[in-house]
């Protein structure tokens, strides 16, 4: 153990000398390790960034959660023409599901309307995110309210003017008024505010909670009719938690095809959508990217290893007469081979460690300038980083460590004065 040391400690001191006595050499040499470790490193750490922040988007939803309406979120074997084509679901249809469906814990349907404005008095929130829902969405989609309730089944039903707030719209009309019980102008007509949500910061993907209100969906179904093409209505069904989820499937569709008088062997006309299917494309897109970028960071990686090999050979040709003194003196060749092999290891994990810093700088600007997009660089990335620089050291070195291990000391002592 004490002899392993040893050795590491010498090869750290060669490895530094290098670097003081060649340094312009040296740094042109390590420099591919330091560009393919801050692509690889900075690629997986970018990737990894958006898969929490997409984790984050969706956490408030159930992988189970099922929508249904006339769009796939992902690629589909029916032609764009003929789904384009396809009827939206309906209120009616909504209501059969509800009654019909096994295994549903909550469904409710929803429209997508446009962004309103809202008044308060002499204030008014412009472009507000309008989330036209039922009174189960609230069981559905984890919905925090700090202040207040959600609207109910009989509020929902009758299209009541009741109105839940985001917390950023609600400080923008009220400030710091209590704005429960409190009514607002929107479509025209007075909302009584019943509930106030609470903060829960900005993202990425849409707009958050905090700039959103909540709103029955029978007051938008009255105003933007049941047959408005802008308006994109969906059934949000979330079942039980121990029930089979294929099965649950196939239910589903066989139900709403039958409500829908679709014969066997035609396409149904609408698709069933689940947000386990969007994880997994997510997960598929992230992988082709990790792939994409460990392939074009290993050109990097491999002049990388060139120039750390190159060192290693000038290293041992400008040490042959230090090999063969060592050698003289009862040096192994193991201990020689040891030598040369720890010095390329701990070159490479310099030019990894300064590969590692700049995407650490990087997660820092990045994440300054976007404001809502986090750049995290994990500590699984950082100890990739390191391995991989080791083992590009490791091979490389392995080479010129076993030509210095080798040589014969008086054929070296003799080349070297």
């Amino acid at each position: 153990m004490l002899i392993f040391l040893r050795v590491l400690g010498e090869s750290f001191n060669f490895a530094i000398n290098a670097l003081k006595n060649n340094l312009l050499r040296t740094f042109l040499s390590l420099l591919g390790v330091t560009i393919g470790i801050f692509s690889i490193i900075g690629v997986l750490a970018a990737v990894d960034s958006l898969k929490n922040e997409i984790s984050g988007s969706l956490s408030s939803l159930d992988n189970s959660t099922t929508i249904v309406m006339r769009f796939n979120f992902g690629p589909t074997d029916i032609p764009r023409w003929k789904w384009q084509q396809f009827p939206d679901v309906t209120y009616d249809e909504y209501q059969f599901l509800k009654r019909n469906l096994p295994d549903a814990k909550a469904v409710t349907f929803t429209q997508n309307v446009p962004a309103e404005t809202i008044k308060y008095q002499d204030a008014s929130s412009l472009g507000v995110s309008v989330q036209s829902v039922g009174s189960e969405y609230y069981d559905i989609e984890a919905i925090n309210i700090e202040e207040g309730r959600f609207f109910n089944e009989s509020e929902a039903a009758s299209g009541s003017p009741v109105i839940v707030m985001g917390s950023e719209i609600a400080e923008n009309l009220f400030g710091s008024i209590d704005p429960i019980g409190k009514q607002v102008r929107l479509y025209g007509r007075k909302f009584t505010v019943i509930g106030l949500l609470k903060k829960e910061g900005s993202s990425m993907f849409g707009p958050s909670k905090d700039s959103q209100v909540f709103v029955p969906v029978n007051v938008t179904r009255r105003i933007y009719g049941e047959n408005n093409r802008s308006i994109f209505p969906q059934i949000m069904i979330k079942p039980e938690a121990d029930v089979d989820n294929a099965e649950f499937l196939a239910v589903l569709e066989q139900r709403l095809r039958t409500f829908r008088g679709i014969k066997p062997g035609e396409v149904s006309t609408f698709f069933v959508n689940q947000l386990q299917g969007f994880t997994e494309m997510i997960d598929n897109i992230t992988g082709t990217l990790n792939m994409i970028g460990l392939v074009i960071s290993g050109f990097s990686l491999l002049v990388g290893g060139f120039g750390i090999a190159n060192i290693m050979f000038v290293s041992v040709k400008e040490r042959t007469n230090l090999i063969g003194i060592q050698k003289s003196l009862g040096a192994k060749n193991k201990f020689i081979l040891f030598q040369f092999l720890f010095e390329a290891i701990i070159l490479a994990i310099i030019g990894g460690a300064a590969g590692l810093f700049f995407v650490w700088i990087t997660t820092i600007i990045v994440s300054n300038f976007t404001g809502d997009f986090e750049f995290i660089l994990s500590f699984g990335n950082i100890l990739l980083g390191t391995t991989v620089s080791a083992l590009i050291g490791l091979i490389s070195g392995i080479i010129p460590a076993i030509s210095a291990s080798r040589l014969d000391p008086v054929e070296a002592i003799r080349t070297g004065m």
